[in-house]
C-alpha cells in the first residue's frame, strides 16, 4: 500500500479510537476505509479486530493506572460474551456486502430511546458503589453473551450494545460502564480474531496502522472519560449515535 493510504488508516483509526472508548461506533469509520481502499468485506472485518485489540489494551492500562478498575465482574462479563463472540465469527468470516448497515442503524434507534428514556440523574457517580444484585448480576451476563455474537459476528456498533447492558441492565454509572467495556471488548476480540485468521486472510501492515491509530484514540478517550464523567459521555455518545444513524440510513 502507498504511504498515504497507510496515513489515512492511521488517522481513521485516531477518531475510531476516541468514539469507541467514548461512546462506540468507531468500527463504522475503520470499516468503510477499509472498503474504500478496496480491501474486501471479511478481510476488512477480520483486520479491524487488530485495532480493536490495541485500542483497549490502551484503555484498560489507562484506566487502570487512573485508579479505575473492577477485574473481577470485568472478567466474568467477558467470559460470558466470548462464547458468543466466537459464534459470530464463524458467522462473520463469509459476511459480505452492506445489507448489515440497515440493522445496525435500526440497533443504534433501539438504543438512543433507551438511553433517552432512563430517568436515572447522570451526576450521581457515587451510584457506582451500590451493591450490584444477584438478579443485576445475571441479567447482565447473560445479555452479555447476546452482545459477544454481534461483536464477533461485525463488531460495527456493539459499544451502542454494550453500554445499556452495563448502564440500564446492571445499573452502573458512565464511568464504570466505559471501564468495563473496554476490558469486556479485549477479552472477546482476542477470541474473535483468532477465528478470523484461521479461516480469512489478516492485512497485518493495515492492521498496525489502524492499531497505532486506535492505540491514540483510546487514550484520548480514556482520559476525557475520567477528567469530564457521566456528562461528556452522554453528550458524545447522542452526537455520534444521530450522525451514524444518518449515514447509515441516506448516505
Amino acid at each position: 500500500m502507498e504511504i498515504w493510504q497507510l496515513l489515512l488508516l492511521t488517522l481513521t483509526g485516531i477518531a475510531a479510537g476516541f468514539m469507541n472508548v467514548m461512546a462506540g461506533g468507531g468500527s463504522l469509520l475503520t470499516v468503510p476505509a477499509m472498503l474504500f481502499l478496496d480491501i474486501p468485506g471479511p478481510v476488512a472485518n477480520g483486520t479491524n479486530r487488530i485495532a480493536i485489540l490495541a485500542q483497549n489494551v490502551t484503555a484498560v492500562i489507562t484506566f487502570f493506572r487512573k485508579g479505575f478498575s473492577d477485574f473481577k465482574l470485568s472478567l466474568s462479563l467477558a467470559l460470558a460474551a466470548v462464547p458468543g463472540a466466537i459464534i459470530g465469527a464463524q458467522i462473520g468470516t463469509d459476511l459480505q456486502g452492506e445489507w448489515f448497515e440497515r440493522v445496525v442503524a435500526a440497533v443504534m434507534i433501539v438504543v438512543m430511546i433507551l438511553m433517552a428514556t432512563d430517568k436515572k440523574p447522570t451526576t450521581q457517580v457515587k451510584e457506582q458503589t451500590k451493591p450490584l444484585s444477584r438478579a443485576r448480576w445475571i441479567a447482565g451476563h447473560v445479555c452479555m453473551f447476546g452482545a459477544g455474537i454481534w461483536g464477533g459476528f461485525i463488531q460495527l456498533g456493539v459499544g451502542f450494545i454494550l453500554m445499556p447492558i452495563l448502564y440500564r441492565v446492571m445499573q452502573l454509572d458512565l464511568v464504570a460502564v466505559n471501564m468495563h467495556k473496554v476490558f469486556i471488548v479485549l477479552v472477546y476480540t482476542i477470541a474473535a480474531l483468532l477465528v478470523f485468521a484461521s479461516q480469512v486472510e489478516i492485512l497485518w501492515l493495515v492492521g498496525l496502522c489502524l492499531a497505532v491509530g486506535n492505540s491514540i484514540g483510546g487514550w484520548l478517550g480514556a482520559h476525557v472519560t475520567m477528567a469530564h464523567g457521566d456528562a461528556i459521555i452522554r453528550r458524545v455518545f447522542n452526537l455520534v449515535l444521530l450522525a451514524l444513524i444518518v449515514k447509515l440510513l441516506f448516505f
